[in-house]
């Protein structure tokens, strides 16, 4: 089996950070979201990999490479628009072959990997299996009409939804789905929609499997949901501290906080969980829980919980800042206010602001 990963698309509901860099690559317990997905095709497994690629290819082919670093051999798509998921299939049909394969979208987070699904999958038996959880927006997802335990409709984003029912995004196929995706039109939104390319296969009598996610699932496409994410691999690490880096005797240290090697801290108080890259430097603050810091930021008199601050950032004076994105290189002063009221921010790559 292969694997058929799609990282394009624009984020526009993370901007401004994917004016820059691409939704993918955000950072959650500093380590991209791509990269959970990655792992958890190989743990499965899968050493063949698609990656649907877009205007972001750049930046996700330096950090991804040749896939060796994960035990994966990839191969990138180019997928000139961002023209549907089913449009994604229909660009990897050459390199998918007659195989069947899962479809892993790579700003999705799914705890507890994917290995029982695709060793559960067989498509001798069934065309596809989509995964389903409940929601309470099922507005904003492909949603599923599920009948005596079998899926018979499929409908994307709609306005009235006929359940609550969400299409986690991984998916298992078999090469029918190549002959669905070369059929459907294009949908309302001009994308070729990979529901419509199931339904196809249901009104034509193939068999089509569901199952619920037990586990975690999140759509990583808004700031809520990256900031979400973050705090839920944290509180996964435990209590347990590990300190790699310089911390002085006046610093307090709480809850399952991990500060690489070549971070130093200086009079603060970290309240876990929380985790500070490699080359950080923290004086004078308070910081977490529900945090992570990335390589070479310098933060000083400042306080900030449940956050993620990109690499090379700096924040001075600022307190009271929450639930906020900061970008990579971007700076933050204050008049250091401690009375001052709760502050969520989001700041794309090298924005300068003055709170």
């Amino acid at each position: 089996m292969k694997a058929l990963v799609l990282a394009g698309g624009s984020g526009t509901r993370l901007r401004p950070i994917t004016h820059t860099r691409a939704k993918q690559l955000v950072p959650v317990a500093n380590k991209p979201v791509l990269f959970y997905g990655l792992e958890s095709i190989r743990k499965a497994g899968i050493t063949e990999v698609g990656l649907v690629v877009g205007d972001t290819a750049p930046a996700i082919e330096e950090a991804v490479g040749d896939g060796s670093a994960f035990g994966l051999q990839v191969t990138y798509l180019r997928q000139e628009a961002p023209l549907g998921l089913a449009h994604a299939v229909r660009i990897a049909r050459g390199y998918l072959g007659d195989e069947p394969f899962v479809m892993y979208l790579g700003d999705n987070f799914l705890v507890g990997g994917i290995t029982e699904l695709v060793r559960s999958f067989d498509p001798a038996v069934h065309d596809a299996l989509v995964l389903l959880t409940p929601v309470p927006d099922p507005e904003m997802f492909g949603v599923a009409e599920v009948r005596a335990g079998r899926v018979v409709r499929l409908v994307e984003k709609p306005s009235e939804p006929p359940s609550d029912l969400a299409l986690v995004g991984v998916y298992l196929f078999s090469s029918a789905v190549h002959e669905a995706a070369a059929e459907i039109k294009p949908s309302w939104r001009g994308e070729l929609e990979i529901t419509d390319a199931i339904q196809w296969l249901i009104d034509r009598g193939r068999p089509v499997a569901s199952t619920t996610v037990e586990g975690y699932w999140k759509d990583t496409g808004d700031v809520e949901s990256i900031l979400e994410v973050n705090g839920r691999l944290l509180d996964r690490r435990g209590d347990e501290t590990a300190v790699h880096g310089d911390v002085d005797a006046v610093s307090e240290l709480t809850g399952g906080v991990r500060v690489a090697a070549g971070a130093r801290i200086r009079r603060s108080r970290i309240a876990g969980p929380v985790d500070i890259a490699a080359g950080t430097l923290i004086e004078d603050c308070s910081i977490g829980p529900w945090t992570s810091i990335g390589e070479g930021c310098r933060l000083r008199g400042s306080g900030l919980r449940r956050s993620i601050v990109l690499a090379h950032a700096s924040i001075a004076g600022a307190h009271g800042i929450e639930s906020s994105l900061i970008g990579h290189c971007a700076e933050i002063a204050s008049d250091g206010d401690r009375g001052a009221p709760r502050r969520t921010l989001v700041l794309g790559d090298h924005s300068k602001v003055r709170i």
